[in-house]
């Protein structure tokens, strides 16, 4: 007999958790990170809202910085955001990995995909975002959205001391070769199976999962959801949020 109380994917609820806890050193000093404005508006509430411009998303998990959270749950009850959506604020931990796994551990039963997505992405297009859901709907484990490279790319012998000349190893065929971004979307068991089985420090959660042997899709990422990391991705983040409000009244 089938089990009826399994959702469809059609009919599958999706979850977005945004890791928020870390502090952003690059960006100089100063507030976290997420919580720089952007726009006059805080980087966090643009990302939330990023995600919960998609209608499949129906609950945004943050994971803020434990000495912040309230700030930050004060931050989101004072911005205008989708009532459809609803939102929920935890403690982080010491690094991306574990808050994440915080953010999985505080969603509700219902939720049967799960997107994480970078706070430092405040830009993502919605297109994008849907993308990555109906990946997953029709049946792949984990999709990354991701972009060809403009550059071409060397692996080097990393240089003891920085600045030092780095001997190159090999150039690796870019035609092969994908920038990934987020949101990275996951089947919420699988996610959790990742995390429950890779201690190891990484970078991205599509990476667990492929640790467990299991295939990683992509989906075409788009140029405007560049990670807002160094003082000049943040002039660029702004030169792209007045040109939407200029054209489309964003």
């Amino acid at each position: 007999m089938s089990d009826v109380s399994r959702p469809t994917p059609a009919q599958a609820r999706t979850a977005a958790v945004i890791p928020a806890a870390g502090r952003g050193v690059r960006l100089g000093p100063g507030a976290p990170k997420a919580l720089r404005a952007l726009g006059g508006t805080p980087m966090l509430i643009h990302a939330v809202r990023a995600m919960a411009a998609s209608r499949a998303v129906s609950l945004v998990v943050v994971v803020a910085p434990p000495e912040d959270a309230a700030e930050v749950k004060s931050m989101l009850d004072a911005h205008a955001l989708p009532e459809r959506t609803d939102f929920l604020v935890v403690p982080g931990g010491a690094s991306r990995q574990e808050s994440v796994r915080l953010g999985l551990d505080a969603l509700p039963p219902g939720y049967d995909i799960v997107l994480v997505h970078d706070a430092a992405r405040p830009l993502v297009p919605v297109d994008t975002v849907d993308a990555v859901i109906e990946t997953v709907r029709e049946g792949a484990p984990a999709v990354v959205p991701a972009l060809p490279l403009a550059d071409t790319v060397k692996e080097v012998e990393p240089a003891a001391t920085p600045g030092e000349a780095e001997p190159v190893v090999a150039t690796p065929v870019r035609a092969r070769l994908r920038a990934v971004q987020t949101p990275q979307g996951f089947d919420r068991a699988t996610l959790v199976r990742a995390h429950e089985a890779v201690a190891d420090d990484v970078t991205d959660d599509a990476s667990m999962v492929e640790r467990l042997g299991l295939t990683v899709v992509t989906v075409p990422g788009h140029e405007e959801a560049f990670k807002v990391t160094r003082p000049l991705d943040l002039v660029l983040a702004e030169a792209v949020l007045a040109r939407r409000r200029l054209n489309d009244g964003f």
